[in-house]
């Protein structure tokens, strides 16, 4: 039975787990400035010239942090109903895992790099900011990734082959005096150049090794939009009705269309 918004447990209860009233809310976008606040903190530490001036500073702020953390996980365990479920659900894993670092660095140097996981409570702008709608057009694209998930995948397997290929050729082209000492520095020269991020720690130096250079980089541009194509289409697909007509059968329909698209049939209003 869901407790009353009289006591102190369903006020609380309230403001934590609802979202319509501007406490609610409000105490919702302060949690998330919080989280913001604490993943700044523990990037911090991470600079040596801040954490060696600083240092003190930072771990007071951090255990601060942690200790309004700690009150609102008990908090949430202490008004919700199944208190199990709650602390095996997503959120409640994530809760417990934000503060727990923290209390097992008293016993071991390291833990408080883990502390970054707080950043996934950031998820909860979805519920503040009523953006839950966004997450049926969300569903599309996981729709149609999973759809092409074959083609991309032969897609990835050429492109793995074209990298062998080129950087076992560039190997025996350049060799060892020019900086390609294995097929494994080949490999990852001829990965370097075609996905066009180019570091240029290592570069063919013969002219037919810059000329399949050359041939490697124009292929790169080419195959980058291939990805894009596919899932493109996928999308485009997703975003058509999944049912059939009454009438001929077609399940190719735009999302907002009431006659199918084949033969005109008026389609049902569950479809």
């Amino acid at each position: 039975m869901e407790p009353s918004r009289n006591g102190w447990r369903g006020r609380v209860r309230h403001i934590i787990f609802d979202h319509d009233t501007p406490e609610s809310r409000a105490f919702d976008v302060f949690l998330l400035a919080l989280i913001s606040f604490s993943v700044l903190l523990v990037m911090l530490e991470t600079v040596e010239e801040l954490d060696d001036r600083y240092g003190d500073l930072l771990l007071t702020l951090e255990w601060i942090v942690t200790i309004l953390f700690t009150v609102e996980y008990l908090a949430r365990l202490a008004t919700v109903d199944n208190k199990l479920r709650y602390a095996r659900s997503f959120f409640g894993i994530v809760d417990l895992l934000a503060i727990l670092p923290v209390y097992l660095s008293l016993f071991g140097p390291g833990t408080q790099s883990l502390l970054v996981i707080r950043s996934l409570r950031l998820l909860r702008v979805f519920r503040v900011f009523k953006m839950a709608r966004w997450m049926s057009d969300a569903n599309y694209l996981v729709r149609a990734i999973k759809a092409s998930s074959r083609k991309i995948v032969v897609f990835l397997i050429v492109v793995v082959l074209i990298n062998v290929i080129v950087g076992s050729t560039m190997y025996l082209i350049e060799g060892p005096e020019h900086g390609f000492d294995s097929m494994f520095r080949g490999l990852y020269w001829s990965i370097v150049t075609m996905s066009t991020v180019g570091f240029g720690d290592i570069a063919p130096s013969t002219p037919p090794g810059q000329i399949l250079a050359a041939i490697l980089m124009i292929t790169g541009y080419s195959v980058i939009a291939v990805p894009t194509g596919i899932v493109s289409a996928e999308v485009a697909v997703a975003g058509q009705r999944e049912t059939s007509c009454p009438g001929c059968g077609s399940a190719v329909h735009s999302r907002t269309a009431r006659f199918c698209d084949a033969c005109g049939s008026e389609l049902s209003s569950g479809s």
